[in-house]
């Protein structure tokens, strides 16, 4: 117990056998139980898990890969079973230090946060050896994930290592999240749908000799398509489904008046480029208005989604 709070890590594991073993002996004695989900792994994964089995080491084995996200759900759903208050999401890859558990802890016991988690990019120290690419590639997708999920003030939304409190163990539905990369956005998503408090906390990540599954140039736009849809499925779900918010009526008015004002605008061009005659003045204007009307209404939308963040 923590605090008073059961506390589960759950781990994924694939392929993970020069670093698992790290993980199981690095867990603090506060901790009530690991539950390490073995995702189809071909190599000794599983043996070196049934080799540092402990009372508090619970493991489970899929018979076909599902992917990280598939992985912390079935772990996510046993704690739940187990009546965890808490969960905590570490890697297998030993990435994540143990030591600061409590960081992510405390929010939730002690100031009402719904969930927290590591955040690389606080201090200079915690990027040390991340790749320049996977940084650039952070950045990148933090800010369409602060756009698609409404928590404006958080980054690093890639980051694995995070703790989900009660509220949100409760009424979060883990089975209808994605299974794979964008696991950690879809959360997110669904987070700010319900309400719930978030914190960023200042984690350096521990980088080895691990071999990392993800790859930038593949991830970025598959996630892109994902985030987009997943903006279009949180304004609808917490603007319309609701009661109407202003947001919803910002957004959609300007993105018709945007959307108006683009394809006009290129008709007209291209009408234009073929006669080889200019547009007129006031066919200029049927394209400039409402693209700059709604241009203002979509900030507007953006100004009014930052106040409504759960978490300000």
């Amino acid at each position: 117990m923590y605090k008073g709070k059961k506390v589960i890590v759950v781990t994924p594991a694939y392929n993970e056998e020069k670093h698992i073993d790290k993980v199981i002996k690095g867990i603090p004695d506060f901790v009530d139980k690991i539950i390490i989900v073995d995702d189809a792994s071909t190599d000794k994964t599983a043996e070196v898990i049934k080799n540092n089995m402990t009372d508090k080491v619970i493991y489970i084995k899929h018979e076909k890969n599902q992917g990280c996200g598939g992985s912390v759900t079935t772990a996510v759903n046993k704690a739940r079973e187990l009546g965890a208050d808490i969960t905590v999401t570490m890697a297998g890859d030993n990435q994540m230090d143990p030591k600061y558990l409590p960081d992510l802890l405390n929010p939730i016991c002690e100031e009402g946060y719904d969930y927290t988690k590591g955040n690389r990019f606080f201090s200079k120290e915690g990027l040390k050896g991340m790749p320049k690419y996977r940084v650039w590639g952070s950045i990148v997708l933090t800010f369409m994930t602060r756009l698609a999920s409404g928590y404006w003030r958080m980054f690093d939304a890639q980051n694995g290592y995070y703790a989900i409190g009660p509220s949100a163990l409760k009424e979060i539905d883990f089975d209808s999240l994605t299974q794979g990369w964008p696991y950690e956005n879809d959360l997110l998503i669904n987070l700010n749908i319900l309400g719930m408090k978030i914190k960023d906390i200042p984690i350096p990540a521990v980088y080895g000799d691990e071999v990392s599954h993800m790859r930038m140039w593949k991830i970025i736009p598959n996630l892109s398509t994902f985030l987009f849809l997943g903006l279009f499925r949180r304004l609808y779900r917490k603007y319309v489904l609701r009661g109407i918010h202003p947001v919803a009526l910002f957004f959609s008015s300007g993105l018709i008046l945007l959307l108006w004002g683009i394809g006009f605008g290129v008709l007209a061009w291209h009408r234009s480029a073929v006669t080889g005659i200019p547009a007129t003045t006031g066919t200029v204007m049927l394209a400039a208005i409402p693209f700059l009307m709604g241009f203002e209404m979509m900030l507007w939308s953006l100004v009014l989604d930052i106040q409504e963040d759960p978490s300000r």
